[in-house]
């Protein structure tokens, strides 16, 4: 009888830790990098002032509600890692009835906001990025989240996934 033991697996990575630590790398580069305006003017940028605001304001409001509506509504489930715990339950109420990611589409309309307020084309090359990323990210959790509620994948077909009755 054979009684060694195989090596174990590194389990880094299997659950998403990864994708954390490039959302925290997204997340500080888009807070760093320079604004980059190229041909906007002074003028422009005065004659837009009231609208850029108006927007920015509007679509960091939205990114904070969907934040905090989002991390209220799993505040029992919630993790840093896409991968679901253990004792989670699929919530379909709420916010989570209108978005399936709240959390993510938080981060992606608050930056919009940012762009739209700084008219910065910088900003706008890394939101499209992000924008890829949380899409990616997502798609990894919805797998796992199929796999431990079956009835997630009718869930995903009745709700969007970022931008609400959008995508």
């Amino acid at each position: 009888m054979n009684t060694e033991t195989q090596p174990s697996k590194p389990n880094f990575g299997r659950r998403g830790e990864l994708l954390v630590v490039i959302q925290f790398v997204l997340l500080f580069a888009f807070i760093f990098l320079p604004v980059w305006r190229p041909g906007v003017s002074a003028e422009l940028l005065e004659a837009t002032w009231l609208f850029r605001v108006t927007i920015g304001v509007a679509m960091g409001v939205i990114g904070l509600v969907l934040g905090a509506l989002g991390s209220h509504h799993i505040r029992d489930y919630l993790t840093p890692l896409p991968y679901p715990v253990d004792h989670s339950q699929l919530v379909q109420h709420g916010v989570y009835a209108i978005v399936r990611h709240p959390l993510y589409a938080s981060q992606l309309f608050a930056a919009f906001g940012y762009v739209v307020y700084q008219l910065s084309l910088s900003h706008l090359l890394l939101l499209a990025l992000g924008f890829l990323f949380f899409d990616y990210k997502a798609g990894k959790e919805e797998g796992w989240l199929s796999e431990r509620h079956p009835e997630y994948v009718e869930y995903a077909r009745r709700v969007r996934k970022f931008i609400p009755w959008v995508y």
